[in-house]
């Protein structure tokens, strides 16, 4: 079972994690246009560079289902079949997280 886990909210865009038995197995990112319409990036995880046994298998066939979790449990307004709502679905490894540092003071 897929569990949501909002990461950023913007006044027009969210973050959110999708973790399925306690690992993270994919992100994605929403923005809410102006035109009442949704547009998301949903990255699939396939796993980390630092353990080749972290690996996941993504087939094919499990992204409707991913993507009607995703618009059942947080878009309730809008849906792919309506026509106001699109994603983007990609693969990919997770190389790590990276923010930035404060600048040194002295």
């Amino acid at each position: 079972m897929i569990r949501w886990k909002r990461t950023i909210r913007t006044a027009s865009s969210e973050r959110f994690v999708a973790e399925r038995d306690g690992r993270e197995v994919a992100a994605v990112d929403l923005h809410f246009m102006a035109d009442a319409t949704v547009r998301g990036t949903v990255v699939l995880l396939t796993g980390s560079d630092n353990d080749e046994r972290d690996s996941i298998n993504w087939r094919e066939e499990e992204v409707p289902d991913l993507l009607a979790s995703l618009d059942e449990e947080l878009l309730p307004g809008v849906d792919l079949a309506g026509g106001d709502l699109a994603y983007t679905v990609v693969i990919g490894r997770l190389v790590g997280s990276f923010e930035l540092e404060p600048p040194s003071v002295g």
